[in-house]
């Protein structure tokens, strides 16, 4: 079992960066496929990319190719999703998710309790 911590969000201007953090709990971080999911006011809650547990394999969704890069360190147990140029329409809860599988699912087992992120215009 894992548990997940998000930190990192909060109030940006449109072209901004923030950097998200996903703190993880114990032994077998590496173990994990992890990745990062949003949920905008009204919207159901989409994927945004993800990682596998080698960190050689990761995956945008088109609307932030170029933009998010998602990156893990297993060493302190931690994922990131760096966003750069930032948008209205990246406005909401991110979300931190894992699977004790290669590559992250669709429904992921693990979740965090979310993490805000403004983008104002």
């Amino acid at each position: 079992q894992v548990q997940l911590v998000e930190s990192g969000g909060g109030l940006v201007q449109a072209g901004g960066s923030l950097r998200l953090s996903c703190a993880a709990s114990g032994r077998t971080f590496s173990s994990y496929a992890m990745g990062w999911f949003r949920q905008a006011p009204g919207k159901e809650r989409e994927f945004v990319a993800r990682i596998s547990r080698s960190d050689r394999s990761t995956y945008y969704v088109d609307s932030v190719k170029g933009r998010f890069t998602i990156s893990r360190d297993n060493a302190k147990n931690t994922m990131y999703l760096q966003m750069n140029s930032l948008k209205p329409e990246d406005t909401g809860v991110y979300y931190c998710a894992a699977d004790p599988l290669v590559v992250l699912t669709a429904t992921p087992q693990y979740w965090g309790q979310g993490t805000q992120v403004t983008v104002s215009s």
